[in-house]
C-alpha cells in the first residue's frame, strides 16, 4: 500500500530527515512514535506530496507518488492535520462534507450518497448531534473528531493521522483508537502518531520511533518500546509494564 525507501525529508536548504524506510500493508496500522520537533510532521507531510523529498522515493499502491495528481492522491489518502482552527461558520456536517471533494466534478455538489457517508463518519465517531452546529462554536476535542470524520469522509485507502488524540478527553481518546482498529479491519492502511507510547501498544501492529529525523527502532511495539528507547526519544525514565494477556502499559519513573 505505502512503501518509503532511504528517504531523506526536510524544508527546501534544511533537511530534517534521513534513510527512513518502511513499508505499510492493506489494514496495518502503525504508530509513528517521538519527542517534538523530531520530524514527525514534517515526515507526513511528506508522505502526502505537500513537502519534496530531498532523497529516496515513496510509492503508493505501487506507484511512485510523484507522478501522482493532488487530487489522484487525494482520493486515495485521508490526512488529519494536528489541529484546526475555525475560522468560518460552517456547519459540522458541511466541514465533513468537505472531505467527498475529491470525489466531485468540479462544478458538482454533494448528493445524497455524500450526505450519507458525511453522516456515517460522523455517527462513527459519537459527533452527530453536533452535525448543525457551526465548528466555530464547538470545543477544540469536538473539533478534532470532525477533522476525523472529515477524512473518513473521503472513503481512503490509506489514512494519516498526525496527533489525532490531541486535545481529546480520555473517552474521546478511546473511541479514535477504537475507530483506528475498526478502520484497519476493514482494509484500511492507518499511519498515526502519537505521544503516548500506550496507543502503540493499544491499537497498533507496529511502531516506528523517530529519534531526530532517523529511525531508531522499528517493529512489534511490545518488542521495540521498552524502557532504554524510551529514554533515548524523550530523556526520562520509563517503565513497561506487562499486563497479562499481551497487554502493556508505560508508568514514568516520577519522584515523590
Amino acid at each position: 500500500m505505502l512503501g518509503v525507501q532511504a528517504l531523506d525529508f526536510g524544508f527546501p536548504g534544511r533537511t530534517i530527515g534521513r534513510d527512513v524506510s518502511f513499508t505499510l500493508q492493506a489494514g496495518e496500522v502503525m504508530c509513528v512514535l517521538g519527542p517534538n520537533g523530531g520530524g514527525k510532521t514534517t515526515l507526513f507531510r511528506t508522505l502526502l506530496g505537500l513537502l519534496e523529498p530531498h532523497a529516496g522515493s515513496i510509492q503508493l499502491d505501487s506507484s511512485s507518488l510523484k507522478t501522482l495528481s493532488r487530487a489522484e492522491i487525494a482520493r486515495r489518502v485521508g490526512y488529519v492535520p494536528q489541529g484546526h482552527a475555525g475560522y468560518f461558520a460552517f456547519t459540522v456536517r458541511e466541514f465533513v462534507l468537505m472531505g467527498r471533494t475529491a470525489h466531485l466534478g468540479i462544478f458538482s455538489a454533494p448528493g445524497k450518497k455524500d450526505l450519507a457517508v458525511a453522516d456515517r463518519a460522523l455517527d462513527s465517531l459519537g459527533i452527530a448531534q453536533l452535525a448543525d452546529q457551526p465548528v466555530t462554536e464547538i470545543s477544540g476535542g469536538e473539533r478534532q473528531l470532525a477533522l476525523v470524520a472529515r477524512a473518513l469522509a473521503q472513503e481512503p485507502k490509506l489514512l494519516v493521522l498526525d496527533e489525532p488524540t490531541a486535545s481529546l478527553d480520555f473517552g474521546n481518546q478511546v473511541r479514535v483508537l477504537q475507530r483506528i482498529s475498526a478502520l484497519a479491519a476493514s482494509g484500511i492502511s492507518i499511519l498515526f502518531s502519537s505521544h503516548d507510547p500506550d496507543h502503540a501498544f493499544l491499537c497498533a501492529r507496529r511502531a516506528l520511533l523517530l529519534a531526530e529525523g532517523r529511525v531508531l527502532e522499528i517493529g512489534a511495539p511490545r518488542t521495540v518500546i521498552r524502557p532504554d528507547t524510551l529514554e533515548r526519544l524523550y530523556g526520562v525514565s520509563v517503565k513497561v509494564i506487562d499486563l497479562g494477556g499481551g497487554a502493556h502499559t508505560c508508568l514514568p519513573a516520577v519522584g515523590r
